[in-house]
């Protein structure tokens, strides 16, 4: 038995648990995932909030996958893709001259 076989028979059970209250707390942690995205818009003046609303969706779409609701049964979210995210720009250090 390899190392991957190992870690998959022993993460088995955890991953049921995780998914079993990701399917009854789904609501509760979308939520959270909202509220918590508006802040930062807020705090960073809606600067960010295409790249926070990717996460958003992204966050969600785990969520989703987490609970086993990526069946064919799924609302439009399991058909339509998301939109591409926006690369952020490079961050520099304040008064340093770029590297050429």
């Amino acid at each position: 038995m390899g190392l991957m076989d190992n870690m998959k028979a022993r993460l088995g059970p955890a991953k049921d648990k995780v998914s079993d209250l990701a399917r009854q707390h789904g609501d509760k942690v979308q939520h959270g995932i909202d509220k918590a995205a508006k802040v930062v818009d807020e705090r960073t003046k809606g600067k960010y909030s295409d790249q926070i609303q990717a996460g958003t969706g992204k966050a969600k779409g785990a969520m989703d996958r987490l609970a086993h609701k990526d069946g064919p049964e799924t609302s439009a979210s399991a058909t339509q893709p998301m939109p591409p995210a926006q690369p952020m720009p490079p961050s520099r250090p304040e008064g340093r001259p770029p590297v050429s």
